[in-house]
């Protein structure tokens, strides 16, 4: 792997699902003697807005709410 001429570099698809890094996840770096640390960013908002925000306009049915509400009573 290598970083690019702008810094960045990919992180692999199988460690971001394992750590849970969605698109526009707040990352920080730590440096700890030649070793650098990554690690979700401290977070009031919880990863359920980030779900929430990665889902948005996804869905295939279109049913309103009330609709898949009644759906789920029966």
């Amino acid at each position: 792997m290598r970083i690019t001429s702008k810094g960045q570099v990919t992180i692999p698809q199988n460690v971001r699902e394992q750590m849970g890094f969605l698109a526009n996840t707040e990352v920080e770096f730590f440096v700890s003697g030649d070793k650098v640390f990554l690690q979700k960013a401290a977070s009031d908002e919880g990863r359920g807005k980030d779900l929430i925000a990665c889902m948005k306009g996804k869905g295939t049915v279109a049913l309103r709410t009330d609709e898949i509400l009644a759906m789920t009573r029966e």
